[in-house]
């Protein structure tokens, strides 16, 4: 996939956009994100770790999530969340490890406060085919009551990284899977050379979502989160 210089992200709570560093310092100091923990502590809820975590897609560092997790909750909604807006194509097996491949795996109903101890970072594999592998750090806990009733809540979010069309070079917003598979080139296409690309062996273009598993075992998104 082509590399941008920059990676930015934009914040779940105030919609500003940040690049990738900057956001763990304005995500401390967001005052909507302010607000809605102001407001959760006023409801009855049970006060908790909350973790903060870094997903970076390993290898794609255009791709990153910033996630608020109960310490409360286990692996498997971590994964389950993974899934829904990233990597599900064909329901394939996935773990985590400390270590990477052939690493220490850990059990999907370990929870969070047992895993995520300082300076662990995890792995988390999807697809022991053609793989999809998430590096998974804590940046902060803080003690409080969960901004929300699911298990997770998005924090930010990486922007869909510009692509270019192989044909003009205009802003693209389509993949051509036969270019990947028979050509080997990145195939993106504009919204006009689409219509009269050639390739139509392995189906229609599809579009640019943003997630790092587009174009791998047929994923085609939506790459939307769950909740």
């Amino acid at each position: 996939m082509p590399r941008a210089k920059q990676s930015k992200g934009k914040c779940a709570y105030c919609g500003q956009e940040y690049a990738k560093g900057p956001m763990t310092k304005h995500l401390a100091m967001c005052a909507p994100r302010q607000s809605a923990i102001a407001r959760a502590e006023t409801k009855r809820a049970t006060t908790e770790s909350l973790y903060h975590l870094r997903m970076q897609a390993a290898g794609q560092p255009l791709f990153w999530l910033d996630l608020e997790m109960r310490g409360s909750a286990a692996l498997k909604d971590l994964d389950a969340y993974l899934r829904a807006i990233w990597l599900e194509c064909c329901g394939h097996l996935s773990q985590f490890s400390i270590g990477g491949w052939g690493g220490s795996e850990i059990p999907m109903k370990r929870g969070i406060a047992q895993v995520f101890q300082p300076g662990v970072e995890l792995t988390h594999i999807y697809d022991f085919g053609t793989s999809s592998e998430t590096v998974i750090k804590a940046v902060s806990v803080r003690e409080g009551k969960p901004t929300t009733a699911h298990p997770i809540a998005l924090m930010a979010r990486n922007l869909l990284p510009e692509s270019q069309c192989l044909e003009c070079g205009q802003p693209a917003a389509w993949l051509c899977e036969e270019c990947i598979i028979e050509d080997q080139v990145w195939g993106t296409l504009c919204d006009s050379h689409v219509e009269t690309h050639p390739h139509d062996n392995y189906g229609e273009p599809i579009p640019l979502v943003n997630s790092p598993r587009l174009g791998m075992c047929g994923y085609d998104g939506p790459a939307e989160p769950p909740y």
